[in-house]
C-alpha cells in the first residue's frame, strides 16, 4: 500500500485521492451528453449511427414529434383554418384563412395579443405572441407524414425561399417555434425544448438533410 507522511503522520494514497474526489477536487470524468430532453432524443442518440443518409433520416423522424404534435399542427392545417386543444377540434369562433394575418374582420390579434392570457373566471387561456399568425398554406401538414413533411420544408417554392441555415435559425430562434413550449394554461407543451430541436435540424442539415422513407 503506497503511503504519505505528512507532518509526521501516514496516510494511504488511495484515502487521500477518495476525499479529494469526495471534495470536487479530485479529477473526474466529463458527462456524457444527454440522450434525451423531456421526451425528445437529442443528437447524440444518434451520434452511433455511421451513414449519413440513415442518420439524417432518423434526427428528422425524431423533429416530426414536435412538428406533428398538436401546439405546433394546430397553426399548420393543410385545409381550412386553425384547430385548437391537443384533440386539434376546429377553432372557435370559426376561422377562415385570409392574407397576411387572417381575413378582414377577424384578424388574428382580434383576440391573441402579445401574450398568453390566463382566463380569470374559469380554466385555460389565450395563446400569444408577437406576431400570431397561421402557417402559409404552403406549409400545412396536418395528415402528412415525415417523408411529406422533410421534402416540404426543403423545397424553395414552398418554405419561403429559406435554406436549410435558414431552417436551422427558424427552428432554434423563432417566437412562435419557442411558443410550442410555453403555450399557456391548459395546454401541454411540445416534447424537448427550442434548444433540443433546433440541435436536430443543425444536426440533420449537417447530415446532408437527407428525408426518411415513406
Amino acid at each position: 500500500m503506497r503511503t504519505l507522511n505528512i507532518a509526521g503522520s501516514t496516510f494511504s494514497i488511495a484515502i487521500i485521492a477518495a476525499l479529494l474526489s469526495a471534495c470536487g477536487q479530485g479529477p473526474s470524468e466529463p458527462a456524457a451528453p444527454a440522450n434525451d430532453v423531456n421526451g425528445l432524443k437529442t443528437p447524440a442518440a444518434f451520434a452511433d449511427i455511421a451513414d449519413d443518409a440513415d442518420r439524417a433520416a432518423a434526427l428528422f423522424g425524431e423533429m416530426s414529434k414536435v412538428m406533428l404534435h398538436p401546439r405546433c399542427a394546430n397553426c399548420h392545417p393543410r385545409e381550412g383554418g386553425p384547430t385548437q386543444g391537443d384533440d386539434m377540434h376546429p377553432h372557435s369562433p370559426p376561422v377562415v384563412r385570409g392574407f397576411g394575418m387572417g381575413a378582414a374582420g377577424m384578424e388574428c390579434s382580434t383576440c391573441h395579443g402579445p401574450a398568453n392570457f390566463a382566463f380569470a373566471s374559469m380554466e385555460g387561456s389565450i395563446p400569444g405572441a408577437v406576431p400570431w399568425m397561421l402557417a402559409p398554406q404552403s406549409m400545412g401538414w396536418v395528415g402528412a407524414t415525415p417523408a411529406e413533411i422533410c421534402a416540404q420544408i426543403k423545397d424553395t417554392e414552398r418554405n419561403g425561399g429559406r435554406t436549410l441555415d435558414d431552417l436551422v435559425f427558424h427552428n432554434s430562434e423563432d417566437h412562435l417555434v419557442n411558443w410550442a413550449w410555453h403555450p399557456g394554461e391548459g395546454r401541454a407543451p411540445a416534447p424537448g425544448d427550442q434548444e433540443t430541436f433546433g440541435a436536430l435540424t443543425a444536426a440533420w442539415a449537417q447530415a446532408g438533410a437527407h428525408c426518411p422513407a415513406g
